[in-house]
């Protein structure tokens, strides 16, 4: 054991020599130079994370995997967290794991009904689709473009079961109204808090205030371990739940690579099983493989650390950029926080007013020739994308402002890749933009 824990530290140190070898330079050469939207921000703790996991060859989830997990759960101050191999993975298994029969008379079936917005990102609807449910669409608010709150109970009818909503770019929606009215209506609720990971709402982190909330650590994200994800709860029962159709829908809970961690693998009958069959292989759902690697994991571990920084960096650049674009608001709308809300923001939305003498593709190409990445706002209004043109879906009113986001809206970014010379050089080209007009 001395002589393995040698070579590690030898290694590890090679590790970092490595990477002081190879690192990008951060140099930025204003016109060459491409600011990214978004991007992965690591230094040689990662790599040393994920070699160190690598040489265990513990390929599943595993050490890495537990410790991130408990240390997730005690920074937002959730019950459980539970990782997934994608904030996707994620959104299905929460939505997924509403129809267990395990929920007695709460259970989700076929043709419920699922409020939430036709404006964001495909795979938080995708499941309420995929699971047979019936996506009711309620119209977003411009500036903050989360859901219109004050909307939902008139779209409630006697098959509503579930809200979902995402906190748009990191902006919290208006958790006070939703939580009382699924309190009020016996509704379950999802937050898909992908884009908004240490986002707060009157001073408790995001995440915490639906049944089950989601998470994304693709490289775009707060914090990345490439691909990855998980799910948050404070229900025992929804916990197991998620973990067995997580897990290939088996009842048995046993960690990877441990047995009989209930003590009665052999001794209990199941449905139509004999008496006695290996309760490692007793299915109580219809399930998936979406298990987290540790490799992944581990990354995730190190990067968990910086966390606290990101958001802090975030949150700066979001309000340098809105300082210096306050004076052309006469042609834009710029972002809106709802009260209480202390975002952590993924990215900065703009919406080109419709008076104003030039077009969101005028501006983006703008941006974009001058190496300033933009991107739109996900899939803009969902039911306009040809994937749901058969879907069945309801809407609770019009969308107009769904169709605004759509055809108006644009996002820069604001990850902590993005220094001060890079902000000095976006605000230039929004200055040079607006000279004249």
């Amino acid at each position: 054991m001395k002589n393995e824990e040698r070579l590690r530290k030898e290694i590890y140190k090679k590790v970092t020599e490595f990477y002081s070898l190879t690192k990008n330079s951060n140099v930025f050469i204003p016109g060459e130079t491409y600011v990214n939207y978004a991007g992965r921000v690591y230094d040689s703790r990662e790599l040393i994370n994920l070699v160190d996991a690598a040489l265990d060859f513990w390929l599943t989830a595993g050490r890495y995997a537990a410790e991130f997990e408990a240390k997730l759960a005690e920074f937002l101050g959730a019950g459980y967290c539970l990782l997934t191999n994608s904030g996707s993975s994620a959104n299905l298994l929460a939505v997924t794991a509403l129809t267990s029969p395990l929920l007695k008379e709460r259970r989700l079936r076929p043709g419920d009904e699922v409020i939430t917005t036709a404006c964001g990102f495909p795979t938080t609807l995708n499941p309420i689709i995929q699971n047979g449910l019936v996506p009711v669409f309620v119209d977003v608010s411009l500036g903050n473009y989360n859901i219109q709150a004050e909307r939902i109970e008139r779209a409630i009818t006697g098959k509503t079961r579930a809200v979902v909503i995402a906190h748009t770019l990191g902006n919290p929606a208006d958790l006070d109204t939703i939580t009382r009215l699924c309190g009020k209506h016996k509704l379950w609720f999802i937050e898909d808090n992908c884009d908004a990971l240490g986002s707060k709402y009157n001073g408790r982190f995001t995440g915490t205030f639906g049944d089950i909330a989601t998470c994304s650590f693709y490289p775009a994200h707060h914090l990345t371990m490439g691909e990855g994800g998980a799910l948050l709860t404070s229900n025992p029962l929804l916990r197991r739940i998620i973990l067995s159709f997580r897990d290939w829908g088996r009842d048995c809970w046993c960690e990877p690579g441990k047995d009989n961690t209930c003590g009665k693998r052999f001794t209990q009958k199941f449905g139509g099983l004999p008496y006695g069959y290996d309760h490692k292989y007793v299915y109580s759902h219809i399930g998936y493989n979406l298990k987290v690697t540790d490799l992944q994991a581990s990354i995730g571990v190190a990067q968990l650390k910086k966390l606290p920084g990101f958001i802090k960096s975030r949150q700066r650049n979001f309000s340098l950029l809105k300082k210096s674009l306050v004076k052309y608001e006469k042609f834009l709308l710029l972002p809106e926080v709802s009260e209480g809300a202390t975002p952590a923001w993924f990215g900065f939305p703009i919406l080109v007013r419709k008076e104003a003498p030039f077009t969101r593709n005028h501006i983006v190409n703008y941006l974009e020739n001058r190496k300033i990445a933009t991107r739109m706002l996900f899939g803009g209004n969902l039911i306009r994308q040809p994937a749901y043109k058969d879907s069945v879906f309801k809407t609770a009113g019009k969308l107009a402002n769904t169709d605004a986001v759509m055809e108006r809206l644009f996002w820069i970014g604001v990850y902590p890749g993005i220094d001060m010379k890079r902000i000095k050089y976006m605000k230039s080209i929004f200055g040079t933009f607006f000279s004249g007009k």
